[in-house]
């Protein structure tokens, strides 16, 4: 069958099969990167909730495509006890809409979120993003 005979049967990434995407995406990051994420936790929802939307002054639920929420470690975070464990949201659908519009891979996508927001825990600049992502994609 060919490739184009492939889409005929598939439909859109699930949640599930984004958080395999997202796994196999920070499983590619540097392992130096990794290890100082510590109890980090990657969650994929389809879109932000109404409070996050109305917090982060977002127009639509399709304007935001991650959220790092928590403490970062630039902020104190190691200091900081008893608090819930530093969380990254992936949004399934605003991802899906921004790959539709967009000529990157999903999974390349995915990544790029990915890495965007753990840049936002360690406080890292674009370029240190920017290296990182290409460290991945080797």
């Amino acid at each position: 069958m060919s490739e184009s005979g492939d889409w005929l049967k598939r439909g859109a990434p699930s949640l599930s099969d984004m958080e395999a995407m997202a796994e196999e995406a920070y499983a590619r990051l540097p392992d130096e990167f990794r290890a100082l994420c510590g109890n980090l936790v990657i969650r994929v929802e389809d879109f932000p909730t109404d409070e996050v939307l109305k917090e982060m002054e977002a127009e639509s639920p399709f304007d935001l495509l991650g959220l790092f929420q928590g403490i970062g470690l630039a902020q104190g975070y190691e200091l900081a006890t008893g608090v819930l464990p530093n969380m990254i949201f992936l949004y399934r659908r605003p991802i899906l809409d921004y790959w539709a519009e967009n000529e990157e891979t999903l999974g390349d996508i995915v990544t790029h979120v990915l890495v965007h927001e753990i840049g936002h825990h360690f406080g890292l600049s674009d370029e240190d993003m920017e290296r990182i992502e290409e460290e991945a994609d080797r």
